[in-house]
């Protein structure tokens, strides 16, 4: 993109250097620079942070866009360009690459599941396209618009949208223009912030504002997006679940520690080039990671790979080759040969039930719960913590930390309780109790540092 064309788009003014320029690889964070990347000042309260940019410039960046207003830098060796607002610019400039690429993006937002979904969805597509993905979960109103960004040969894109309320998904999806929406499920992340399950059903469907297609795709066990699904008329809607009849189900799953086999049933659909695809039944689907949820996550992968008409062996192919992102249900050894479940990137009741349910389905091991606060729940946090309890049915020892787990320990029912204020105790207890046929899952809200659990059962 060159500078003139960034000027246009923003409104911005030339500090310094040449409009001919051309910008590429874009980022905000001084100390990712390297040589000839381009480094967009978003620093809090939208003043320019001058240490930043110079950073930035000492490690090679071409190109700085930041605030046009003082301080302000200025410096002939570097095109320097100043705008209103450097979040805004962002998103011009993401939408503009977007409106001139003409190529398919899958869209995926959800309360619970995003990123474990979006990975299998683009290790299914990436068996017929070459796909850009959300890295992690960058999927913000920074990250979506990165993504966009970093496009270079790529022809299809897989980006994530998360929320945290009304709005902010409706501009993410006015800049990413799906042309395939999927929404995983609607539960109870930031309830707090938005009052309702009803209401994150509505900020969820914001998705749909800037769809350039026709074709949703959802999770038909998810009980709002099942009665959506039935009163909407307007949309092509693919369909999944294990429970309730769907456009592609799950049967006769077999659950283990590290992975799920089970028969896929699918009818008939129109593809994205408006042919019909076949029926299926009885098609053996193995997903190479354990919990009913990734079940789920792999029928949605296939409901997509079969829209785009991959031939089902590709399908299959791609969800064995899924590999899961950083600390999301991910497996390791202690010493004495015990598993950890590290899934502490983040929590909320959905995620917390799933993986509850996918420790308790593990067959011969004592099963160890460390659970910990889900946090920006409001008013619903003391509710919400003693459902989880109550999820808790066969497992051996429950360890809670923090003052709104205690509801989770009194509404349990395990053989052992332990409860503790600090990552520290629970961490002794646990090391005391371990045994080399225990499997171990630590989960909580990112904030309260669980990962330090794991590392010190683990080394």
């Amino acid at each position: 993109m060159k500078i003139k064309e960034i000027l246009e788009i923003t409104k911005g003014t030339l500090l310094s250097g040449n409009e001919s320029s051309e910008c590429e690889n874009f980022k905000i964070d001084s100390r990712e620079i390297k040589k000839g990347d381009t480094f967009v000042s978003v620093a809090e309260g939208k003043i320019n942070n001058i240490d930043y940019i110079k950073t930035a410039i000492k490690n090679g960046a071409k190109n700085c866009i930041i605030y046009n207003k003082e301080p302000i830098i200025k410096d002939e060796t570097v095109n320097i360009i100043g705008v209103e607002d450097t979040q805004t610019a962002l998103q011009q400039m993401a939408e503009y690459e977007r409106n001139r690429r003409n190529i398919p993006v899958v869209a995926i937002t959800g309360s619970v599941g995003k990123t474990s979904t979006k990975d299998m969805v683009a290790s299914v597509l990436s068996m017929k396209c070459k796909v850009l993905k959300t890295k992690g979960n960058m999927n913000n109103e920074l990250g979506l618009p990165l993504t966009i960004l970093s496009l270079k040969d790529e022809n299809l894109i897989c980006v994530e949208m998360g929320m945290n309320h009304f709005g902010e998904i409706s501009r993410l999806t006015h800049i990413a223009k799906p042309t395939v929406a999927i929404i995983t499920n609607v539960g109870t992340a930031h309830i707090g912030n938005l009052g309702s399950r009803e209401n994150i059903l509505k900020a969820k469907l914001e998705i749909l504002e800037g769809l350039q297609g026709n074709t949703i795709v959802i999770n038909n066990d998810n009980d709002l997006l099942g009665e959506w699904a039935k009163s909407d008329k307007k949309y092509n809607k693919l369909t999944y679940g294990i429970n309730n009849k769907s456009t592609f189900m799950a049967e006769d799953i077999q659950s283990y520690e590290d992975k799920s086999i089970y028969k896929l049933i699918e009818d008939k659909i129109v593809t994205e080039k408006g042919t019909q695809s076949t029926e299926g039944k009885n098609i053996e689907v193995t997903v190479p990671v354990g919990g009913e949820h990734f079940v789920l996550n792999s029928l949605c992968a296939i409901a997509v790979g079969t829209y785009f008409e991959i031939p089902k062996d590709k399908i299959l192919q791609g969800i064995s080759k899924f590999e899961l992102t950083k600390k999301r249900m991910e497996l390791n050894t202690t010493k004495n040969g015990a598993t950890v479940i590290n899934d502490t990137y983040n929590a909320n009741y959905d995620s917390m039930k799933a993986g509850i349910t996918y420790l308790q389905n593990i067959k011969d091991k004592r099963k160890i719960a460390i659970l910990g606060d889900m946090l920006e729940l409001g008013d619903y946090a003391e509710e919400l913590h003693s459902e989880v309890g109550k999820e808790i049915k066969d497992i051996d020892v429950l360890i809670t930390v923090g003052e709104l787990s205690k509801n989770i320990a009194k509404n349990a029912n395990a053989k052992e309780i332990y409860q503790y204020t600090s990552n520290a105790d629970a961490i002794t207890k646990a090391k005391e109790i371990i045994t080399p046929n225990d499997i171990i899952l630590v989960k909580a809200s990112n904030s309260m540092k669980f990962i330090e659990i794991v590392e010190a059962l683990i080394k």
